[in-house]
């Protein structure tokens, strides 16, 4: 029950934020950066292509929200069969979130937030942009879009998703100079492609960031039970040997989130000041008192056949 309920809880927070994040996303865009028709990637680029090519020509622009929703269902559609069900149920949700912030948005921001600023408007956006990005990738959210085209791709062809993504995204910017013959919108569409997945890296690093040390003194035993009792982090304890003075020497091994090394650092240097310590970053740490993995992995036949059934256990 209890387990059931974690996971439940698990799911909700994740849709919580993946909400927030979205909602951050469609706010930077529409407040900073379509007013100052600069084309971005993706699904939402395509449809401020079309809003504006239809705003020129029809005199009514169509709503990037609807454009982008129908893009998406269409590619869904196309794809659900090949990405996997919770890769088509996130994308839903993250479309229809992502569409629903844009459409409610779009209409009270005409102008430019901050006048004659074309860059820093765009700058700020790409900010609140990828910051909204990484929340969402963190909580295994998706955009849509060419998120779902990449992923087709990718799987038939040699090319990774990463670079399919940059492909497609490189296109669609590319096209906004035909519409508004504007070399500075073009390159500033150039700009917040490369600031959002930038950003949303910073974020989703941040948050899984932690610190490895390797500790090696004669006061082993001392510095573990410290660390243990005054950092709360665990140890584990390694047999070594000093190569250049061949003794046999006890090597100490902390996992820590990066506040808590300055912590883990102090500890040593109080008890053992002539300590041998190595510090490095970690980018992701999983396990007890850290991550949790969230992705469900396919479970090997293979591994049925090596666990002994419950009758057979001792």
């Amino acid at each position: 029950m209890t387990l059931s309920y974690n996971k439940l809880w698990l799911s909700a927070k994740d849709y919580i934020i993946i909400t927030l994040g979205l909602t951050m996303y469609s706010f930077g865009f529409c407040a900073f950066v379509l007013p100052e028709k600069v084309i971005i990637g993706g699904v939402t680029g395509f449809s401020t292509i079309v809003y504006f090519l239809t705003q020129n020509h029809l005199g009514y622009g169509v709503p990037v929200a609807v454009t982008a929703y129908a893009v998406n269902a269409l590619l869904l559609a196309i794809a659900w069969r090949k990405v996997g069900k919770t890769f088509v149920i996130r994308t839903i949700f993250g479309a229809t979130v992502l569409s629903l912030g844009i459409g409610f948005f779009q209409p009270f921001f005409h102008e430019p937030i901050v006048k004659g600023q074309d860059f820093m408007n765009v700058l700020i956006g790409a900010i609140m942009a990828g910051f909204g990005v990484g929340l969402t990738y963190i909580h295994n959210g998706s955009t849509g879009g060419t998120d779902i085209v990449a992923a087709i791709v990718s799987k038939k062809s040699n090319v990774s998703f990463g670079r399919m993504m940059i492909y497609i995204d490189m296109c669609i910017i590319s096209s906004s100079y035909f519409i508004f013959h504007s070399i500075e919108t073009t390159i500033y569409g150039v700009v917040f492609l490369f600031v959002v997945p930038m950003l949303a890296d910073v974020i989703i690093n941040t948050n899984r960031q932690a610190v490895q040390f390797t500790i090696i003194s004669s006061h082993w035993k001392e510095i573990a039970d410290a660390v243990l009792s005054k950092a709360h982090r665990g140890c584990t304890v390694l047999d070594g040997v000093g190569w250049y003075s061949k003794h046999e020497v006890k090597v100490l091994l902390v996992m820590c989130r990066r506040y808590e090394s300055v912590t883990i650092f102090r500890i040593v240097k109080s008890i053992d000041e002539h300590a041998f310590i190595a510090q490095g970053l970690v980018n992701g740490v999983y396990g007890e008192g850290f991550d949790t993995i969230k992705l469900k992995m396919p479970k090997h036949p293979a591994a049925d056949e090596a666990l002994p059934s419950s009758r057979n256990r001792h």
